[in-house]
């Protein structure tokens, strides 16, 4: 045998991966998690750059592209990648995307202007797309389903790390290395999981037997787009009444009906639409759309209400975040252990999707007087939701389809949390915007209010306010966060909803409980939870 571990013939003859290479899985895990925090960092450390970048380089209309480009790479390329590594092979897909993603980042480092920076943006997007599929698809070849949920305190950590870490390390790089550090900094990391995963990972080399859809693939990016442009845009660039809105919405809805007709004639669709015939899959993939419109809306706004109502420091933003990460990452690795020991995960999509509820309308209750140990408490209970929902909608949607489909159920569920969050941004965003107008122009009226409320205020400039002024930005922020928080409540209360359909299916994987049993087969070689049943 080679020094490194071909994992899949050694998975499908020992039927657990600790019971083979322990040493080897945990090495490919680590250089998967680098590649996981690559993809995750990046966007929390630019975040933090962003002034300095806009001083040196100019071109502040052209601002939120920066971001917007990444998002759009990103989403469109993420259930290509899913559907390259199933024909061609994951490892190569794999090492391709970090190869692309490191050349974006290296360029990014040299724009010099706005529209340079922007491309090179859209370049680094398409790499993380696959990284993102990558590592989840990868996990699901080398760890059957009822052994995975040992490693999901470890993905969930990571997550915590990126959102925590990103703006403390954005920050300091900025002011002590300059901006373009913050894209300098990917290519060691990314450096260090090309060399890990190049010298141990082996998985078979797979032949394609047949042609990659294009067309599906042009429709379906068609589709991404006009969805993440829409929700980027609508309420904010151009009314959500205006023709650009409008005509993005219809081309949007025009490319989806062609995507699922061009699905149904491809002979390698790029997004087989036999997977959603999967109960659980599907089922899946909503609460995963439901899980990352909560999630994004909450890092979003979170930071916002204690900063402008609780005089909290911008500069530490990811800590204010602690209380819901920490509680998310804790119930993470709980669940994950006691899903390997017992098998059993029905009850966990119950219990995140009520704790969610919970959590997001105990948020929505928080006003001017309350205290940061309270909305600590208040976070804590939606992370506590999240942290039950997060690795168990990925794991059982990958439980829930055939071997050869991993990268494509994979990326199809990345995607659907991507674009929940995209949802989430926006319709949060425009009910807040439309509730703090509102609340500003009852207090202050209509002249005052604009002028008060045409920017978000930090710590520092509300204190300069006026006290009259200061009060009426304060209570407006918090009558915001009010409405949004009650809005994601309500989109959490479907999510519950839909976890008492999820059915249990036994996980694949040898575990005392089902190695060599009946439905251990059943489980490994198709997915039983259709519809028709």
């Amino acid at each position: 045998m080679s020094r490194g571990v071909d994992m899949s013939d050694a998975v499908k003859q020992a039927g657990s991966v600790e019971e083979v290479k322990p040493r080897s899985v945990r090495v490919v895990l680590m250089a998967l998690m680098i590649a996981m925090l690559l993809a995750m960092l990046d966007n929390m450390i630019i975040g933090t750059a962003m002034p300095t970048i806009v001083g040196e380089l100019g071109g502040l209309e052209h601002l939120s592209w920066v971001v917007t480009a990444y998002t759009l790479a990103t989403a469109a390329s993420t259930p290509i990648w899913g559907k390259v590594g199933d024909m061609y092979g994951r490892k190569g897909s794999f090492l391709t995307s970090i190869v692309i993603f490191l050349i974006g980042s290296a360029l990014s480092g040299m724009a010099q202007d706005m529209g340079q920076l922007i491309g090179f943006r859209a370049i680094q997007g398409l790499g993380a797309g696959g990284l993102m599929v990558g590592v989840m698809a990868i996990i699901g070849d080398l760890i059957p389903p009822r052994e995975r949920g040992k490693y999901q305190g470890m993905m969930a950590g990571v997550m915590a790390l990126a959102m925590i870490g990103g703006p403390l390390v954005g920050g300091t790089i900025t002011d002590h290395m300059g901006w373009r550090w913050s894209f300098y900094i990917n290519l060691p990391l990314g450096a260090v999981a090309l060399a890990m995963v190049s010298a141990v990972l082996h998985l078979p080399k797979k032949k394609a037997q047949g042609k990659i859809d294009y067309l599906g693939a042009a429709l379906l990016t068609v589709a991404i787009t006009s969805t993440v442009l829409v929700t980027t845009w609508g309420g904010t660039e151009y009314a959500w009444g205006s023709g650009e809105i409008i005509g993005l919405i219809v081309a949007g809805v025009l490319a989806i009906a062609a995507f699922l007709w061009a699905e149904t004639k491809a002979a390698e669709p790029v997004m087989p639409l036999h997977i959603f015939r999967s109960r659980n899959f599907t089922l899946m993939s909503v609460i995963g759309f439901l899980v990352g419109f909560a999630m994004f809306g909450g890092v979003l706004y979170l930071p916002l209400f204690q900063q402008a109502v609780q005089g909290a420091s911008a500069t530490n933003s990811g800590l204010l975040l602690l209380p819901m990460l920490l509680s998310m990452m804790v119930v993470s690795l709980v669940v994950g252990r006691i899903t390997t020991s017992s098998g059993k995960y029905k009850l966990f999509p119950i219990v995140g999707g009520a704790l969610m509820v919970v959590g997001l309308f105990l948020l929505a209750t928080m006003d001017t007087g309350t205290s940061r140990l309270v909305s600590g408490v208040y976070m804590a209970v939606l992370g506590a939701g999240l942290g039950f929902l997060m690795q168990i909608t990925m794991l059982v949607a990958q439980n829930s389809v055939e071997m050869k489909d991993m990268g494509v159920a994979s990326s199809s569920a990345t995607l659907f949390r991507t674009l929940g969050g995209s949802f989430g941004v926006a319709l949060m965003g425009s009910l807040f915007t439309s509730r703090v107008t509102d609340t500003m122009s009852e207090r202050l009226g209509p002249q005052a209010a604009h002028a008060a409320g045409s920017a978000q205020l930090d710590a520092a400039s509300l204190a300069k306010l006026p006290e009259a002024v200061r009060d009426a930005y304060q209570h407006a922020v918090a009558a915001g966060t009010h409405s949004a928080f009650l809005l994601g409540a309500a989109i959490a209360v479907l999510g519950f909803a839909l976890a008492w359909f999820v059915k249990e299916v036994p996980l694949r994987g040898a575990g005392p409980a089902q190695a060599g049993g009946a439905d251990a087969k059943a489980a490994a070689t198709s997915p039983a939870d259709s519809f028709a049943h």
